[in-house]
């Protein structure tokens, strides 16, 4: 958790001083993939904002109306930043674009004057642009070094397998969201430059629909991917076999009859089986069994919270 919220609070002072210096550098260009780069940074900050949200809503002790806590939270939130925010920046995006393409575009500025020094307009974009690369390859690099140590942690394949398993959404969305940024800040960069370069502003515009398109082809990737949790989603099938086989193997254990697992947070499973145990046991030695299994259950992986063994004798 603490991982997650420092990649968080990293991300959202990046994305805010960047979003101004964005949306200066369009007041003075006009550039549309400086305003699409504007609309995206804004959309980064307030997804930081939700992101946080969901972490300080999920840390809520478990109550009567929600007996495994409130880990969900991060799901969902998740989901929101997927959906609203990264869905209505790209819309934006896309649609100032195409707007620029059939008008023609527009040149990026002329002379701007600052502290007494006279330079091309498009010189900002470039300045501002390049500055955002480097903040956000620091926020990146956070939210990589997080993501990493989770796939050392539990043995996946690489970034695109713990795509798939990872519960931890605020880590999953805040390395998407700074892969979008350096994207997009690379996209609208070659835009600003070739628009210079040829005279012709539509390449501008152009860089704004390709940032527009990202982040909309994001948005419905990380929507499908907090789905998946929000459903119930249970832990790898390779996992839950380990962890069966430590129930299975328990002396005095005869089968198991039926072995279940959901996540109901992030990094937080609930497990819950059918176990039948040898005939002669007495109650009090089911009751040191279901005990000790419970706690190796926790001891083989640290996702799990909650363990519920049904005893049949």
């Amino acid at each position: 958790m603490a991982g997650s919220r420092g990649v968080v609070i990293a991300a959202l002072i990046a994305n805010g001083a960047i979003a101004v210096l964005k949306f200066l550098g369009f007041l003075v260009t006009q550039s549309p993939s400086m305003l699409s780069e504007t609309y995206h940074s804004i959309s980064d900050t307030g997804n930081q904002v939700f992101l946080l949200i969901g972490i300080r809503y999920s840390g809520k002790e478990e109550s009567r109306t929600h007996p495994f806590g409130y880990g969900k939270a991060q799901f969902f939130y998740s989901f929101l930043v997927s959906v609203l925010l990264f869905g209505i920046a790209g819309w934006e995006s896309l649609k100032h674009g195409y707007d620029a393409i059939m008008h023609g575009g527009h040149a990026l500025g002329g002379m701007v004057t600052l502290a007494g020094y006279t330079f091309p307009g498009w010189y900002v974009n470039v300045v501002v642009l390049v500055g955002a690369i480097g903040f956000e390859s620091y926020a990146f690099k956070k939210a990589a070094a997080e993501l990493r140590r989770q796939i050392r942690e539990y043995e996946w394949d690489g970034i695109v397998d713990a795509f798939r398993k990872t519960s931890d959404v605020t880590t999953l969305t805040a390395f998407t969201e700074d892969t979008i940024a350096l994207l997009g800040a690379g996209i609208a960069l070659v835009g600003v430059i070739l628009s210079e370069i040829t005279g012709n502003a539509v390449y501008d515009a152009i860089g704004a629909v390709c940032i527009g398109v990202l982040l909309m082809s994001f948005s419905v990737a990380l929507a499908w991917e907090n789905k998946r949790l929000l459903l119930g989603e249970s832990l790898p099938e390779q996992v839950e076999k380990s962890l069966q086989s430590i129930v299975r193997n328990h002396p005095g254990v005869a089968h198991v009859d039926d072995f279940r697992t959901v996540h109901v947070g992030p990094e937080k499973v609930l497990v819950t089986a059918d176990v039948s145990f040898n005939s002669g046991l007495e109650t009090n030695d089911i009751d040191t069994d279901i005990t000790e299994i419970e706690d190796k259950l926790k001891a083989e992986d640290k996702r799990v919270k909650f363990v519920y063994l049904e005893p049949e004798v």
